[in-house]
């Protein structure tokens, strides 16, 4: 198994709840006796335990000069397993969550020049990323595509920041001048200029694929998805295979519909879990033997093609077998 740790969770008011758009509702955190709370920078997330039990990821959107509070933006998906609901439904002002400390997979570069690109929720970490930039006094440019006015959070914000006028908006139902043009967004390739980009799945894709099309690096192109997705073709829990443990006489099958992680657990192997969506690398495993199907989204390309790693959450086996270094 990797070197990774359960987190320790820390209990914190809610202090603010609001409407921050259709299905979106903002959460403001603080200690509860009103200590500042760990430092982050911008494109770091937080484990937030919810109300029914699932523990899920949210990117901090605030400021993060502000020491004293947390800002996180909770979308009410009904294509997600039960944590947008509970969020929605049972988080309430002045009560209690217990969340985790910061921890950042999408963090700003050094670089001349920033471009920004936030798909819908996609705007929580975008939002603090050009907040840091504005006061560092750095160059960027902001592109932030929705579906309506309505269903667009922080809005009213951009609009009155020290950056409105590097932001420009995109509404799927708005004129076609404003529409989005991802090629006239993004241009010719600069070294010296980074792109970020994070929002649903297709809108990422779109982003990902228009630059490098145009010619872009993948070392200048950075993203962040919310969620695992399984490439084309692939069904979920589907195939059956095996888990050995090195040093262990214990063998543990892995039916379909079931996850590793899950058949692991209930075999008495714990495995530390966080997203359960192959995000956040909580639960890595070293792989000695066998060949990783790989579903997650933290590992880069490099580390798929070595097939020496693999998160067991979500991903499964192309061989008939996996021998782990547990």
């Amino acid at each position: 198994m990797s070197g990774s740790e359960e987190h320790t969770l820390l209990a914190v008011r809610v202090r603010r709840r609001t409407q921050l758009a259709d299905d979106i509702i903002g959460l403001e955190l603080g200690a509860l006796d009103g200590a500042p709370l760990p430092a982050w920078a911008a494109g770091a997330h937080i484990d937030v335990e919810l109300p029914n039990g699932l523990l899920r990821q949210y990117s901090l959107c605030g400021d993060s000069a502000h020491t004293g509070r947390y800002e996180i933006g909770i979308l009410r998906d009904p294509a997600s397993r039960g944590g947008s609901a509970s969020a929605h439904d049972d988080i309430h002002e002045g009560g209690e969550v217990r969340i985790g400390a910061p921890r950042n997979l999408f963090g700003l570069r050094s670089a001349q020049r920033s471009l920004l690109f936030a798909g819908g929720i996609g705007i929580t970490p975008i939002l603090a990323m050009a907040q840091e930039l504005t006061r560092s006094g750095a160059d960027f440019r902001l592109h932030y595509a929705s579906r309506t006015p309505s269903r667009t959070a922080f809005i009213d914000r951009i609009n009155a920041s020290a950056f409105a006028d590097r932001v420009q908006f995109h509404f799927d139902d708005g004129a076609a001048a404003q529409r989005f043009d991802a090629v006239a967004a993004i241009g010719a390739p600069d070294p010296a200029t980074h792109l970020y980009v994070c929002g649903p799945r297709g809108y990422m894709d779109h982003v990902i694929a228009t630059a490098r099309s145009l010619g872009w690096r993948d070392d200048n192109i950075h993203f962040e998805y919310f969620a695992a997705a399984l490439a084309e073709g692939e069904v979920a829990g589907d195939g059956h295979f095996e888990i050995r443990l090195a040093g262990r006489d214990l063998v543990v099958p892995v039916p379909p519909g079931t996850t590793a992680a899950q058949a692991l657990i209930a075999n008495g192997v714990p495995v530390p879990l966080s997203c359960e969506q192959g995000i956040c690398g909580t639960c890595v495993m070293r792989v000695l033997e066998g060949v990783p199907e790989h579903r997650d989204l933290f590992l880069s390309d490099t580390d798929k093609a070595a097939n020496d790693r693999f998160t067991p959450c979500c991903s499964r086996a192309r061989s008939a077998s996996l021998l782990i270094d547990f």
